[in-house]
């Protein structure tokens, strides 16, 4: 059995995982990541990363049918899922190399296998040579979550599968049935639809995106429908039968029961803490009831030498999020003085349109006890978006009405992920509508939305007719 020392030892080589090993070495501090698969987690090999490049694919093929009313016609778009899944696996490796790359100029070890405590300071790691021993002065838990399993779609045949099957499918599915209308169902719905599946959605809750703004909902459930996907809001999947080589999904719905055939089933419900191999007893750390590692805003737990980071913490299960508590971890373990106190944590779902939001939703403003003002510009009254053919969506700004901040945006449209990012800088700042309002945008651009919106917010909108009086 080998043995080791490390001052900063890592379990879990995902985006908070390696990002702490990253900032560790780069402070001097000899650190090791543990990672039992591939280095990157779940969002570099099956989740953020395939899933946008697919993504990218199928709004490329689709656009091409789109603009022949348009001028632009072509002929029937040909789709060989071997070679789009080989590109797309391609893409994984070279960002595989390039965090491995990076840790090892970092003066960073990796370590490939499974890591669980033993002693409060003491890990033993299953490698495929056999078991090494770690002793470490600190620990960064950055194990992650994996998805729940229904009982009535298990994950043990070819039928039915989760979001590392469903972005590897080879054929593409003639009839793709998804369990749950959250962000991976949504946007891998979108994904087969426009590569020719016959979609359908199973959400038991009364719209897709749960816990989105509805305003900002909307206009994807419209692009849903037009791009043929059917979607069951309050609808529960009882079970599914085998039926020849395909298979058919029981759905209750509306009092009824439905029975949607599928060749493949794709189950996108929900996400559990990696927790239970780790042993966490061994040192006396303590989870939440739903089995989360609770932290501070040092990103410490009830052990003052183990920190945890990233998706096994909790929601929002964030990529981001993680590498912002991995910087934050390692920084503290160096004696830096740092902390996971971030006041606009931005998200985006990869629909068609696109979904972002930050901050406070107006629902969620009017229940904190503010006394809102909201600015909503529709993207079709943008000059840029219309020469894009990109119409669909809106930017919208909440603001509180007596002092003017900022509480929270929300941008539905073409690249909103990337515009997100600016409104999450004003809301770091503390900036007022009349801030944002005054920052002069390049013109065309969808950008100019942000500023059309807080522009109404304040009844001073130009480009639309104000709903607000004007104030100022």
């Amino acid at each position: 059995m080998a043995n080791r020392s490390v001052e900063v030892a890592i379990i879990g080589g995902g985006p908070g995982g390696y990002v702490a090993g990253i900032r560790a070495g780069q402070l001097g501090k000899k650190a090791i990541v543990i990672e039992r698969e591939h280095l990157g987690g779940v969002c570099l090999n099956w989740g953020c990363i395939p899933s946008k490049a697919l993504i990218h694919a199928a709004n490329v093929a689709h656009e091409v049918g789109e603009f022949a009313e348009h001028g632009i016609k072509a002929g029937k778009v040909d789709i060989d899922a071997a070679k789009l899944m080989g590109w797309k696996n391609g893409i994984i490796e070279k960002q595989r190399g390039g965090i491995k790359m990076l840790l090892k100029s970092n003066k960073c070890d990796h370590l490939a296998g499974n890591a669980k405590l033993v002693g409060p300071r003491s890990l033993e790691v299953k490698t495929k040579d056999g078991l090494e021993t770690i002793e470490f002065a600190n620990l960064i838990i950055a194990s992650g979550a994996s998805v729940i399993e229904l009982p009535t779609f298990k994950y043990d045949n070819d039928m039915v599968g989760y979001a590392r099957h469903g972005v590897d499918y080879q054929p593409i599915p003639k009839d793709l049935v998804i369990i749950g209308g959250g962000v991976i169902g949504s946007e891998l719905s979108m994904v087969y639809a426009k590569l020719g599946a016959k979609v359908t959605i199973i959400e038991m809750l009364d719209q897709i995106l749960p816990g989105t703004d509805p305003d900002l909902v909307r206009p994807v459930a419209r692009r849903m429908k037009k791009i043929g996907i059917e979607v069951l809001l309050e609808a529960k999947a009882k079970g599914w039968e085998k039926k020849g080589k395909s298979a058919e999904v029981i759905v209750e719905h509306e009092g009824k029961e439905r029975r949607i055939p599928a060749d493949k089933i794709l189950v996108a419900v929900g996400f559990r803490a990696n927790t239970a191999e780790l042993n966490l007893a061994a040192a006396g750390v303590k989870t939440s009831d739903k089995g989360w590692i609770q932290v501070d805003q040092l990103c410490r737990t009830n052990v003052p030498h183990i920190y945890a980071v990233g998706d096994v913490t909790g929601p929002p299960l964030l990529a981001h999020r993680a590498s912002k508590m991995g910087e934050v971890a390692a920084e503290v373990i160096a004696g830096h003085p740092s902390a996971f106190d971030v006041r606009a944590m931005p998200l985006g779902a990869f629909t068609d349109p696109e979904v972002a939001q930050v901050g406070l939703t107006e629902a969620e403003a009017k229940v904190a006890g503010h006394e809102v003002s909201v600015g909503s510009f529709p993207m079709a009254a943008l000059g840029r978006a219309a020469a894009m053919n990109a119409t669909d969506g809106l930017v919208k700004v909440v603001v509180d009405q007596k002092t003017d901040v900022i509480l929270g945006i929300g941008i539905t449209g073409f690249n909103a992920a990337d515009l997100i990012c600016e409104a999450a800088l004003a809301l770091e700042m503390g900036a007022l509508a009349e801030d944002l309002a005054l920052t002069v945008h390049v013109h065309p651009t969808l950008a100019e939305g942000l500023m059309e919106a807080a522009k109404a917010a304040r009844g001073e909108a130009v480009h639309i007719v104000n709903r607000n009086a004007s104030r100022h």
